[in-house]
């Protein structure tokens, strides 16, 4: 493995995840690429959220300030699961219309040339599954290489 991209929740599983994959970076020399996901909701809600404290402190965020953040929430979980190991790693975060994490994901992982892909699936029913897709079954689909999933 040279390059793998790990996607970065905040579920006990997914940062059990981030550290496997950076256990297995470490041991082959390789590098990780860490992304975060938000969906447009999300991505409002923070925006909103952020522009609130802006008028209390009397400051201003824009929206590129929302992707930071969500970039140091990665920071935070690599700084929490990586410190001990010796990996490079590049933060990313993602702002994706619903039901295109998938193809948000296979995308960053061709574009960063990444040759690994590391996921944490949701438990569904079989119904869930039908009618709302399933994110880490779309990425072993479409994306060529090796897919790591661990679910929660």
């Amino acid at each position: 493995m040279n390059r793998a991209l790990v996607v970065v929740e905040s579920t006990d599983s997914a940062k059990r995840l981030v550290r496997n994959a950076g256990e297995f970076a470490a041991g082959t020399g390789g590098e990780l690429v860490l992304l975060a996901t938000m969906n447009d909701d999300e991505y409002e809600h923070t925006l909103e959220t952020m522009s609130t404290i802006a008028d209390v402190e009397g400051t201003s965020y824009s929206s590129a300030d929302v992707t930071e953040s969500g970039r140091q929430f990665v920071r935070d979980i690599a700084g929490a699961e990586l410190t001990d190991l010796d990996v490079e790693y590049e933060p990313l975060c993602a702002v994706v219309e619903d039901g295109q994490q998938a193809r948000r994901i296979v995308a960053t992982a061709a574009e960063r040339d990444c040759d690994h892909v590391f996921i944490t699936g949701h438990k569904r029913s079989p119904t869930g599954k039908a009618i709302f897709g399933d994110t880490a079954q779309r990425v072993i689909l479409d994306f060529d290489g090796p897919v790591t999933v661990v679910t929660d």
